[in-house]
């Protein structure tokens, strides 16, 4: 009997709302030989697939997005095609969201994770429950905690980044990463202002995400509390409501945030980054 060889890799449609997770993961996904197609938001990725003629294998998504996202998304996307879709995200997704899709990758991943759900991704998705449908299988790339304070850049994430690309373009995704600093801590700002906090979670959210692929540590860790709302020493001990105190713990973080992106902007600036 002939051996018919391996299964061919899926072709991917990646649908993440950040600019940089979107860039760096479909680079990496290209460079271990995935056709990779991209969608900024949920309604993109429809309009990729209205008229039947583009038809992916797997589909990756980002677990939080604004707009058009979450059970609806996965829903309109399955009456669309059969491709399998995995939920990716920087923190854990609701239950219902694990439940509705077929697996999980939590950001940072490369594509040997992904290559890991291959065996259980080839055969055609069926429909799954939309809430309490029981557990989802799931394949998640341990996160080293980031317990050292002083840890600025994550030496793991860049060594897997220098392993698949130039020095230089590793320095273009960083380069990329503060200039998409600049827009977040703007918007970060007028959410605080309006008094916006679950503005301020969503935001804190991406730059997460963002950050933790990118191999930027301590970016990562202040995007994580401000989303979490977790205090800092300056805000420790406030009382008042939980939206209250979600503001007043994103106004602080934000200088933090701030003198991080300055920090990491000087370090590429003066070339001490290689």
């Amino acid at each position: 009997m002939l051996d018919d060889g391996p299964a061919p890799q899926p072709t991917i449609l990646l649908i993440d709302d950040d600019a940089i997770s979107l860039e760096l993961l479909a680079t990496q996904l290209g460079l271990s030989g995935f056709a990779v197609e991209t969608a900024e938001d949920g309604a993109a990725a429809l309009q990729l697939l209205a008229d039947g003629s583009y038809s992916p294998g797997l589909i990756l998504l980002d677990a939080q997005m604004p707009g058009l996202c979450g059970l609806i998304l996965i829903q309109a996307l399955r009456a669309r095609c059969t491709a399998r879709i995995v939920l990716i995200s920087a923190s854990q997704p609701p239950q219902e969201l694990r439940a509705a899709a077929d697996s999980f990758l939590l950001k940072p991943f490369g594509a040997e994770d992904l290559s890991r759900l291959l065996p259980d991704l080839h055969a055609p998705s069926s429909p799954r429950p939309m809430r309490n449908g029981g557990e989802t299988p799931a394949i998640e790339q341990p996160i080293e905690a980031f317990d050292e304070e002083d840890l600025f850049l994550d030496p793991n994430v860049l060594a897997q980044l220098r392993s698949m690309m130039p020095a230089a373009a590793v320095r273009e995704i960083l380069a990329a990463l503060v200039a998409d600093l600049d827009r977040r801590m703007e918007a970060l700002e007028a959410a605080i202002a309006v008094g916006d906090a679950g503005q301020t979670r969503r935001i804190g959210h991406a730059i997460k995400g963002g950050a933790a692929i990118a191999g930027a540590a301590q970016l990562a860790r202040i995007g994580a509390a401000i989303e979490s709302g977790a205090p800092d020493n300056h805000a420790a001990g406030c009382s008042g409501s939980a939206e209250r105190n979600q503001l007043d713990n994103a106004s602080n973080r934000l200088a933090d945030l701030r003198q991080a992106s300055t920090n990491l902007r000087r370090m590429l600036d003066e070339g001490s980054f290689a």
